[in-house]
């Protein structure tokens, strides 16, 4: 199967039902997770041009490890509560975040990021890890893409 260039629109609910429909689309009948969350990383930052980092931390024992991601090289593990990633894990719930500089603890891994969105993966009531994704512009995920990303991420 080959990527197919699409456009996405721009009215949040048709945005979002078309994401989850590419995630399926490369997710489908694919058992093993690191090739999940690398086609899922894919889609994400072809869906976000604004954002200059999109992956996934997973839980590994009392810190989170880099896993599949697109963008710059990365922190590779982050403690619990720590930073943004950390802090979703902690509180178990999406962090949106406008302005990086401003989030007391934020982990810097490039100083052109302004705005952070993370969202906690679930599976039989634990969170296993977490969906990163940065951005370039401050402001730019809003609390409507935290209500699509975890609808979104539920496909993993």
């Amino acid at each position: 199967m080959s990527y197919v260039e699409v456009e996405y629109p721009r009215e949040k609910g048709a945005f979002y039902a078309m994401l989850r429909r590419q995630l399926d689309l490369y997710l489908a009948g694919e058992a093993n997770m690191t090739a999940r969350l690398a086609n899922a990383s894919a889609v994400l930052a072809q869906a976000f041009p604004d954002a200059n980092w999109v992956g996934f931390y997973l839980v590994d024992g009392d810190s989170l490890t880099v896993g599949p991601f697109q963008g710059k090289p990365a922190v590779s593990r982050i403690g619990y509560g720590k930073g943004v990633c950390g802090t979703a894990w902690r509180e178990e719930k999406a962090q949106v975040v406008a302005e990086v500089a401003c989030f007391a603890g934020h982990i810097a891994c490039d100083c052109n990021t302004h705005s952070e969105i993370v969202v906690p993966l679930w599976r039989d009531g634990a969170i296993w890890g977490v969906l990163d994704m940065d951005s370039v512009l401050p402001g730019h995920f809003t609390e409507a893409d935290r209500e699509g990303l975890e609808e979104a991420v539920k496909l993993l």
